[in-house]
Parts: structure tokens; sequence; C-alpha cells
């Protein structure tokens, strides 16, 4: 039995989740790129960020498992910026699919009707998840200063 995608929304207790996922070498590897180690600090300071933002950041829960965190971030022209991280042994199962879809959902019962995401060139599953939930490529992002993360494939999607 497929287990139901539900997102619901960080509250202060789910700290522990980001500190995880922010320590995640294999993750960070896919995401951000940056593999320098995060201490408590930082982790207090970048989560204090998220729940005192006016964006939305969800939990993204299978079952009664928490296996990710998805968000939309409000940005320049009316558009928001999404971001998942799907922990490694809940990959390549569909659920970031399942969770983008009831994402832009969401998106779309807010009004919002502009989303882009930018994405690693060699994370492919990644690519293929978005492109089913109908993200389109419209572009390459360069980051010169970036060590870590050169250059990304921005997608997109109007709602």
């Amino acid at each position: 039995m497929k287990l139901k995608i539900k997102l619901r929304k960080v509250k202060t207790s789910d700290k522990k989740y980001f500190a995880k996922w922010w320590r995640d070498k294999e993750l960070l590897r896919v995401t951000s790129g940056i593999l320098e180690r995060i201490d408590d600090v930082e982790v207090d300071r970048y989560f204090s960020k998220i729940i005192l933002s006016n964006n939305y950041h969800y939990l993204i829960l299978a079952g009664d498992n928490v296996i990710g965190h998805i968000s939309l971030v409000s940005r320049r022209g009316n558009w928001y910026e999404t971001a998942i991280i799907i922990e490694k042994k809940w990959q390549g199962r569909g659920f970031g699919t399942e969770a983008i879809n009831v994402l832009l959902k969401k998106a779309k019962r807010l009004g919002i009707k502009k989303v882009y995401l930018e994405v690693r060139p060699n994370n492919l599953m990644a690519i293929r998840a978005y492109e089913k939930c109908g993200l389109k490529k419209n572009g390459i992002k360069i980051y010169p200063k970036n060590k870590y993360l050169s250059k990304t494939i921005k997608m997109a999607i109007n709602l």
C-alpha cells in the first residue's frame, strides 16, 4: 500500500528534523552542495528564520513519517520559489513528485500564479520529478562566487 503524502505547517518542535537534514552530507550534496558542518547556533539561526518568516514552510509526511520539507518563498515579480528535501531512504518512490503536486495545488488556492525552482544539473531524478509536475526548464543560473554550486537549471510553472 502506497502511503499518502500530506503537508503540514512547520512548527517550533520540528527543529530536530532540520538539524538532521542540514547535517546530512549526502542530502546536502544534491541540494545546496555545501558540505561544511553546521553548528547548533547556525541551526537555531536558520530555523528561526523559517519559523518567523511570512513564507510557506511545510513538513512532508508519508503516513505518520516525516520524510522531508517543502517551501514556497515570495520573490520579485509575484514569483514564488520552491525547494524540497526528501530524506534519502524515502527518495525514488514518487513521494517528492506527489509533495510538489500537493504544494502546487495549495499555491493555486493561495492565489499564487508563478512558481520556480533551481536544481543541480546532475540531479536527474529531481529533474524528472519536476517535469512530471509540469515544471519546464527555462534557463541556467550561474553563481560564479559559489564554489559548491556554480550552476543550476531554473524550472518554472504558471498556475
